[in-house]
């Protein structure tokens, strides 16, 4: 009975034995099934061996390939580096090493490599929003001691597994030498042409009077376009006169900015009344400002004649003002941030139109020179435009706003900048016209 019983163990520990050697063949054969290993009548054991050579042939191969796309990234006149999930530096290229002047290894936190307030912010927007970002700032760069310069730089950050975030490096040196010198020779052109244009003008107008009724609007075109040179060469000489003038040297004076913005919405009343568009004001009675008055004047001019110009016929032109504590985030979508430390309020103007809006890839260069979005679009005839003083005061000569030439806004930029504010441009969430936020600081209190 015992030999039997044991007979019985035996045979059932065999039989689960070769179950459980068949399951475990099979399994394993039908992973190795997919590799390409040996026939499938090969010993199991020298098909593991073939798949455990191809995959280590596969991995040296994968190292090699990381170690020349290092190497590329490494020699790669673009700058970049990436950090981890707690914003240590894991890695950087040659140029990011030269660009920012980073002389330490990998590992140590990038605020304490590169002092960088703006980077740590882009990298911090990058993780939060899970999505490319962009940001331009001007880095301040130490050399040789205490001696230090401002260089402009751009990034773009990308967000990589793990929390990680890769910054791909701009130096905008050589871009903003090469537009100074555009500027400075745009001015010298505008400044070269204004006599002549005026002494051909004069000409132009002499001749209205003196030629046949039937040949006059011949003429009338040739002063209209000469009127529209005119302007473009004011505009230029203009945006010079502001590039060259330092922030404090501005003459400010205290005035009433709503009563500021009804005298300019006044002086364009003609053209919105042509197009039958209105005034929504919507903001304190009275308010009181410390700025350049001609500048501001200029600056409300050029934004309202934008917003009449998209407006369709029988439009809304809304404008907002308020002073808030805090600046929103500008078209790279950054969120809430303050634009100094100090501690100032900001007065907000807001100007929102009934037109079509911006289009998404015209945002970053609505404020550049000479930047028009809708290139196919004509000049508007002179005669639909609106005469407004030249100085605001008691000067009574006219003049027409703008050449309609894409200086406009770049003009509402720099003066906004020169007060040591800020304007921001998207389309309203809700209306779905163009929007424009100008930020002005108000004064300590």
């Amino acid at each position: 009975m015992v030999v039997w019983s044991f007979l019985l163990g035996l045979f059932l520990g065999l039989g689960l034995w070769a179950a459980c050697r068949y399951f475990f063949y099979y399994q394993f054969s039908q992973i190795l099934r997919g590799y390409n290993a040996r026939p499938l009548k090969s010993p199991l054991i020298n098909r593991v061996k073939t798949v455990l050579t191809s995959l280590q042939h596969s991995l040296d191969q994968q190292a090699e390939d990381i170690k020349i796309w290092q190497k590329i990234v490494d020699l790669n006149p673009v700058a970049y580096l990436q950090v981890d999930q707690d914003n240590l530096l894991l890695w950087c290229n040659q140029e990011a090493r030269s660009l920012l002047g980073i002389q330490y290894p990998p590992g140590r936190l990038l605020l304490e490599l590169v002092r960088s307030y703006e980077l740590d912010c882009l990298i911090e927007d990058v993780r939060t929003l899970q999505q490319c970002c962009q940001r331009e700032w001007l880095h301040t760069c130490v050399y040789s001691g205490d001696h230090s310069y401002r260089k402009p730089l751009r990034a773009n950050g990308l967000p990589l597994p793990e929390g990680q975030v890769g910054i791909f490096l701009e130096d905008r040196e050589e871009v903003r030498v090469l537009r100074d010198e555009r500027d400075r020779w745009a001015a010298d052109v505008a400044h070269e042409l204004k006599t002549p244009l005026t002494s051909l003008r004069l000409v132009a107008e002499t001749l209205q009077n003196r030629i046949d009724p039937s040949l006059r609007h011949w003429v009338d075109r040739l002063v209209n376009e000469i009127i529209r040179l005119s302007l473009l060469v004011q505009e230029l000489l203009e945006l010079n006169r502001l590039s060259l003038t330092a922030m404090d040297d501005i003459q400010r004076e205290s005035l009433d900015l709503v009563n500021l913005i009804h005298t300019a919405w006044h002086s364009l009343e003609p053209l919105a009344t042509a197009k039958q568009i209105q005034l929504n004001y919507d903001g304190p009675q009275t308010l009181i400002y410390s700025g350049n008055e001609a500048q501001l004047f200029r600056l409300l001019l050029n934004v309202f004649d934008n917003g009449i110009k998209y407006s369709p016929e029988q439009g809304v032109l809304q404008i907002h003002l308020k002073v808030t504590p805090r600046v929103d985030g500008g078209v790279d979508g950054g969120g809430d941030r303050e634009v100094d430390g100090d501690g100032r309020s900001f007065l907000c103007l807001e100007i929102i139109d009934s037109g079509p809006g911006f289009k998404a890839k015209d945002i970053p260069y609505i404020f550049d020179r000479f930047y028009r979005a809708d290139q196919a679009r004509v000049h508007r005839p002179l005669q639909m435009i609106s005469s407004v003083a030249i100085a605001h005061g008691t000067q009574e000569e006219t003049t027409p706003i703008g050449s309609g030439s894409g200086l406009g806004l770049a003009i509402v930029y720099q003066i906004a900048q020169h007060h040591g504010g800020h304007v921001q441009a998207a389309n309203h969430p809700e209306r779905g016209g163009a929007w424009l936020r100008i930020f002005l600081p108000m004064p300590h209190s």
